[in-house]
């Protein structure tokens, strides 16, 4: 199974804004961090946004924060909120025209091994992705983690 661009930026752009904690991001400033597009990850934050799973203030003080906990961020329902398409192959699909579908064993089997790819990650969150490595990943992606000024 091969993960879309788009489910790998949602990803990231989750990390980061959790490593980021209670600072506030920027697309400008993801995209740099990780050399990827802008427009791109515009349309990722829109959809993060749109689901619920990051809020996005506007204005000067403005930028992008987590809108829940780093816990309560499943992967296996991240993954499935933001695939578009989890049809291993054409018998998935209302549009199917394979002539041996009748006789096929391989769509039970993929859909098992589907299954078993998302209850994998259900077992595991957003914080599973940061534990101890943190401080690498916030040294890696170049973040200030001093606190700001009040």
């Amino acid at each position: 199974m091969h993960l879309t661009r788009f489910t790998d930026y949602s990803l990231r752009v989750l990390m980061y804004l959790a490593v980021k904690s209670e600072q506030r991001s920027t697309i400008t400033e993801i995209a740099e961090r990780f050399d990827i597009s802008r427009n791109h990850l515009m349309k990722v934050v829109q959809d993060l946004n749109h689901q619920g799973y990051i809020t996005s203030i506007r204005g000067k003080n403005g930028g992008l924060l987590l809108e829940r906990d780093p816990e309560t961020i499943s992967l296996g329902r991240l993954v499935r909120d933001t695939e578009r398409d989890l049809k291993l192959v054409e018998c998935f699909g209302d549009d199917n025209e394979c002539v041996i579908t009748p006789a096929c064993r391989l769509k039970p089997i993929l859909a098992e091994a589907l299954t078993a790819f998302l209850a994998v990650l259900d077992q595991y969150t957003l914080a599973d992705l940061l534990g101890p490595q943190q401080p690498q990943l916030i040294q890696l992606l170049q973040i200030d983690d001093t606190p700001p000024d009040d």
